[in-house]
């Protein structure tokens, strides 16, 4: 291990790694330019380096990226990535209010903090956590999907009843297109366009994006306030806010590293999931949803630390964790590296100078992202609309074509964004709709599999609910939904008591 630490704190390697997430950042900030294409764009370059090398350049991207994708979510609600859709839901608000600057550097106070959990899991825990994650099978990812859907009722904002049906027409959304299991064509309309699906990206632009775009021009309001301060990073406010946070921080990144290490749950599940616990152990529930440190916090915490727990599966057990993890382990077999159990031993070497790499990125992601984010909040703020949202337009038009070179996902993009803004104006959010379309796969896949194995061996129930971690999710997954009503009656019973005192 000194060695491989030795190994990674060369020049080279570092300058590497300070360059992935100066890049990462960048392309994760842009919506529509997701940590997938990112890390894809760059595998040919590292092709012809050291393997270690580029790993770290390859990691260094993917972690710049998911945070990266909290500008975006915060300064104009639209979350740069998938993974950063729970950060918009309290840092939107807080640029609202002329925050922005504190909730970016929180962001990446948070993010760091968040990675270096998922990395120090990944270097300590590889071995046992990939067991953990064998014991996951169809049914477990299924109850898992429940589990996510049952936050809705926190994505909601008080109106539970507008954010299930949204979540349903998220999940309705999720049907269209080829099925997961069985290939059948569903609802396509005889439009060859539809047969590859809803694409969640175009969908993420399009219900967060477009409905911001629209009310911007339609009102004479400023897009958001400008900075309360004249120091733009704010990092005091940041660092109090943090420690005064601190066991929501752990807590989330935590349940990040965790999620992370379950092939297919990925950064928006994480991010949801912290976002619901810290939401529900709250003192201040009232504030999520209206700017709460919390909520940021939770999110970008969570979302950063799946990276680490995604390398779990993929160098373990060669599973990939999430899409760029996939494309990370491509690489891995373009350099002749073999995953598995025995590449901790018989090629030490390259995955300890990795691992103690990708440490290095996310320490080198505070000063990048403190310097980037000392500029961006008072640069967007100050630029007027009539300049920003055409770019802003042009950006997501050009994101949504990018992902397949297809003008289909533009026009997918657009007509999405439409319904959201008409949506919103009755009161449905678009976060139940975007987390329907996410969940929506993951759980008929699940489901699918899960019955056509119960079937087969005659004990359907007892495979949707008789397995041990399966009952811990459906657990899970009734506290979430149950805890609102009871929390509610509990202090409508102490307002009661106070009453008659």
């Amino acid at each position: 291990m000194i060695d491989a630490f030795l190994n990674a704190i060369t020049p080279f390697n570092i300058g590497l790694a300070l360059l992935g997430v100066f890049l990462g950042t960048i392309i994760g900030a842009l919506p529509g330019l997701s940590a997938t294409m990112a890390v894809a764009v760059l595998v040919p370059f590292t092709f012809s380096m050291e393997p270690a090398s580029g790993l770290i350049a390859l990691g260094a991207v993917y972690t710049g990226a998911i945070y990266g994708g909290a500008y975006a979510a915060i300064l104009v609600n639209t979350p740069g990535t998938p993974a950063a859709i729970a950060t918009a839901l309290d840092g939107y608000p807080m640029a609202k209010r002329g925050d922005g600057d504190l909730a970016v550097t929180i962001s990446c106070f948070a993010s760091a903090f968040g990675g270096l959990v998922g990395a120090v899991a990944l270097l300590v825990l590889a071995p046992p956590l990939a067991i953990i994650a064998l014991k996951f099978g169809p049914v477990e990812y299924f109850w898992l999907a429940i589990f996510g859907l049952s936050l809705i009722a926190v994505l909601s904002k008080g109106a539970t009843v507008k954010g299930l049906i949204g979540g349903a027409v998220g999940l309705g959304l999720s049907t269209i297109g080829s099925a997961v299991i069985g290939g059948d064509v569903r609802y396509t309309f005889g439009t060859p366009q539809l047969l590859g699906g809803i694409h969640i990206i175009p969908a993420l632009i399009g219900l967060y994006c477009v409905p911001v775009l629209l009310n911007m021009v339609s009102t004479k309001e400023a897009h958001i306030e400008r900075a309360n301060t004249k120091n733009s990073s704010r990092i005091g406010e940041a660092l109090t806010s943090i420690w005064n946070s601190k066991f929501n921080l752990v807590r989330s990144s935590v349940i990040g590293t965790v999620i992370g290490i379950l092939p297919a749950a990925g950064g928006a599940v994480a991010g949801l999931v912290a976002y619901s616990e810290a939401r529900r152990s709250s003192k201040h529930k009232e504030e999520f949803g209206k700017g709460a440190v919390d909520g940021v916090i939770a999110s970008e915490s969570a979302n950063s630390a799946t990276v680490g727990g995604g390398f779990v599966p993929t160098l373990v057990l060669g599973i990939p964790g999430t899409p760029p993890d996939a494309i990370i382990l491509g690489a891995l077999m373009v350099q002749g590296i073999r995953v598995g159990p025995r590449l901790f031993t018989e090629q030490a070497d390259i995955v300890y100078t990795f691992i103690f790499g990708l440490i290095i990125a996310t320490l080198l992601m505070i000063p990048v992202g403190l310097i980037i984010g000392k500029t961006a909040f008072k640069t967007i703020s100050s630029i007027p609309k009539s300049v920003l949202v055409p770019a802003i337009g042009v950006l997501i038009m050009i994101g949504s074509f990018a992902v397949e070179q297809n003008s289909t996902h533009v026009i997918m993009m657009v007509l999405l964004g439409l319904f959201a803004w008409l949506a919103l104006h009755f009161g449905f959010e678009p976060s139940p709709i975007v987390l329907g379309l996410i969940l929506g796969p993951i759980a008929e896949q699940g489901f699918v599999q899960g019955y056509l194995i119960g079937n087969a061996s005659g004990n359907l129930m007892g495979e949707f609910f008789g397995r041990p971690i399966s009952i811990a999710i459906i657990g899970f997954t009734l506290l979430t939904l149950l805890w609102p009503i009871w929390s509610e009656r509990k202090s409508k019973k102490l307002k009661e008591d106070q009453i008659h005192e």
